[in-house]
């Protein structure tokens, strides 16, 4: 059933804090809008109920008999909105968390895992945004983020979840194609998959190359891909070689999908970490124990969390 008459809604605040405060300019100033805006929505509320509000006596307003029995009528019933308004605030604060990562680190590491969380708090939604870019959590409003840095972003809290070990990745059917080379050389010169430079700070072939002492090998083909676990994708269909994060690519080498052509491994400093926002003000227990949880998924970084 349609619920009417029903007056316009915009009228009925610039009302009520024009009758609380006896004043539109002080409902105007609550309100963020003109004087004048506080005027037009009052008399467009008169006009719609067919009665004077106000009465204007020496530049002061009084409420008249209607106003005043409607002042309060609309008073109370604003009143139950705001507080039921709040309850379902406050509801989705306590049962919702959203969480900020790049696709490779959703796809691949997150997404694998988050089953067990929601089993034991199936009180809880969870929210996943993925991106790429570690620039876009400047506009993602997240409660938690998931990125690979070397340098945390500003105003945000850093807490390492594991290290960085880069290393080479590939098909055993490709290995088989190419003839199971046994030297760098005939192995990193045939097909090299390559990450484009969305992820600013993941290593590069050539980065790599150099940090494990090798000549940065021209190889014959060149495949960019710029999505990570298409990239993986790619090496897994024998495509190619890809560099591979350890924490990100585990099933696959369990399983058998991908194997380690080389031994030569870089660890450095960089981590995955878990980014926090600065200054958001309490936490909610949705989030708290999101947050308890994923740590227990990374033991060697539990010590370092506060």
């Amino acid at each position: 059933m349609k619920i009417k008459p029903l007056p316009p809604l915009n009228s009925l605040v610039a009302f009520e804090a024009a009758a609380r405060h006896l004043s539109f300019t002080l409902a105007a100033h609550e309100l963020s809008v003109t004087q004048g805006a506080i005027s037009r929505q009052i008399r467009q509320l008169e006009e719609f109920l067919g009665s004077a509000l106000f009465t204007r006596i020496n530049r002061h307003i009084h409420l008249t008999t209607t106003g005043l029995q409607y002042y309060q009528s609309i008073s109370n019933a604003l009143i139950d909105i705001a507080s039921v308004t709040g309850d379902v605030k406050k509801w989705q604060g306590e049962h919702k968390v959203t969480v900020a990562t790049t696709n490779a680190m959703a796809a691949l590491w997150l997404l694998p895992r988050v089953a067990a969380f929601q089993s034991e708090h199936e009180e809880i939604d969870l929210r996943i945004l993925a991106s790429d870019s570690i620039h876009d959590l400047r506009r993602l409003d997240c409660d938690i983020a998931l990125f690979y840095c070397r340098t945390p972003p500003l105003n945000m809290k850093a807490t390492p979840l594991f290290s960085e070990q880069v290393f080479p990745v590939c098909s055993p059917s490709y290995l088989a194609r190419i003839g199971s080379p046994t030297t760098p050389e005939g192995l990193f010169s045939k097909t090299l998959l390559f990450l484009e430079d969305s992820h600013t700070d993941w290593l590069d072939w050539e980065e790599w190359f150099a940090a494990v002492n090798l000549p940065p090998f021209q190889p014959k083909n060149h495949i960019n891909i710029n999505n990570y676990p298409m990239l993986l994708q790619a090496a897994i269909n024998g495509q190619g070689i890809a560099l591979a994060w350890a924490s990100l690519v585990d099933s696959y080498l369990e399983s058998g999908a991908l194997i380690r052509p080389v031994s030569h491994t870089l660890s450095t400093a960089s981590s995955f970490s878990l980014l926090e926002p600065v200054g958001k003000g309490v936490i909610p227990n949705s989030v708290r124990l999101f947050r308890e949880w994923l740590l227990k998924q990374c033991p060697a970084a539990v010590a370092q969390a506060v």
